[in-house]
């Protein structure tokens, strides 16, 4: 059996912060509503959506200081406690992928608000929780509705929008580890899921010169690619259609460096190096990184280079059961090294 499941209502518009009640309701969602949201995604949109639901729900909030299984484990003990019938989370990715998870472990559905659009998590079943200094992706469950206001996202720095391109470019690779996993190892692969996958990266492509404007135009064209891969995800019922070697290199910078750059920056640089290993044309992958804004090397992460290759020499060790073009023993530091200067990287 191949269990797909996705969200039931996308909405993509401006001023949407009081559509979550007309949403609850069409989805049937029970009485008992807990907000959750960050320091700042609370004076930006959150407590808005928390006053807007209180007028018809038992709405409470809760602050949610980082991806963290600590507080995973608060959310889902004020979930059991006050006995809450369904979660809106809203704010980045990780008070989205801390809703997840508890939501998951509770059994409730919850909803996704994004406040930015920095990576494909918005939509997805797959929660990255940082813990014990390494952050990996946890199976849960897709949010039951997505909304995404806009005016909302735009008031976020637009470097924030320009890592969603770089984790959205991030599938012509990430499709790439799948078929060679689905050929090599016999892996499950879904061409549908694929196709979708690589779609949304290619209209990010031809778009980036719209992309970087970052208007609200901009801003529709990022969601909606974002969305579709984490329906690709939910098709394929993993990650494998939006994850692969650059997304292990990305792990792998953020439990070594002291200061890791954005996720979907990190996954772009990532794309350039193992795009140059499947001996696709990464110069393409690069200047679209360029158009949108988005880093292309060390300097520009703000990373330093040695940690690009040690991160380049360890990212197998990551999930060592996700065969990518790494192999089983990974690069060796002479290869990373090559690898990461032939294409500007350091």
């Amino acid at each position: 059996m191949h269990l797909m499941q996705l969200p039931r209502e996308v909405l993509l518009g401006e001023n949407l912060k009081g559509e979550v009640v007309n949403v609850a309701k069409r989805l049937g969602l029970g009485r008992k509503a807990l907000v959750l949201y960050g320091k700042h995604t609370k004076k930006i949109a959150g407590r808005e959506v928390e006053e807007n639901l209180s007028a018809e729900y038992e709405v409470e909030g809760l602050t949610v200081k980082g991806a963290t299984m600590e507080e995973v484990t608060r959310a889902l003990n004020k979930i059991r406690s006050g006995s809450f019938d369904w979660l809106i989370a809203v704010g980045g990715g990780s008070i989205i992928d801390v809703a997840k998870l508890a939501s998951f472990k509770a059994g409730v559905p919850f909803i996704s608000f994004p406040t930015t659009a920095s990576h494909d998590g918005i939509a997805s079943a797959n929660a990255s929780i940082r813990d014990l200094g390494t952050k990996t992706s946890v199976k849960a469950v897709p949010p039951v509705a997505v909304i995404a206001d806009v005016q909302v996202i735009k008031t976020a720095p637009y470097r924030y929008l320009a890592a969603g391109v770089g984790d959205m470019i991030s599938n012509l690779t990430a499709v790439k580890d799948w078929q060679l996993a689905h050929r090599i190892k016999g892996e499950y692969y879904s061409e549908y899921a694929a196709s979708l996958s690589l779609m949304s990266a290619k209209m990010v492509m031809k778009n980036a010169d719209i992309i970087r404007l970052g208007n609200e135009e901009s801003v529709r064209k990022v969601v909606k690619g974002l969305i579709s891969c984490g329906v690709a995800m939910s098709i394929a019922g993993s990650s494998r259609p939006a994850s692969g070697a650059e997304h292990l290199f990305s792990h792998a910078l953020d439990a070594i460096a002291p200061k890791p750059a954005l996720h979907g920056e990190q996954v772009g640089v990532g794309t350039i190096i193992m795009a140059y290993l499947h001996g696709l044309k990464w110069e393409r992958i690069r200047e679209t990184l360029k158009r949108v804004g988005a880093p292309t090397n060390a300097y520009e992460l703000g990373i330093d280079p040695e940690l690009i290759i040690e991160a380049l020499t360890i990212a197998h060790t990551i999930r060592p059961e996700r065969y990518t073009i790494l192999g089983k023993d990974g690069l060796t530091r002479e290869a990373a090294e090559k690898a990461a200067k032939i294409t500007g990287v350091i």
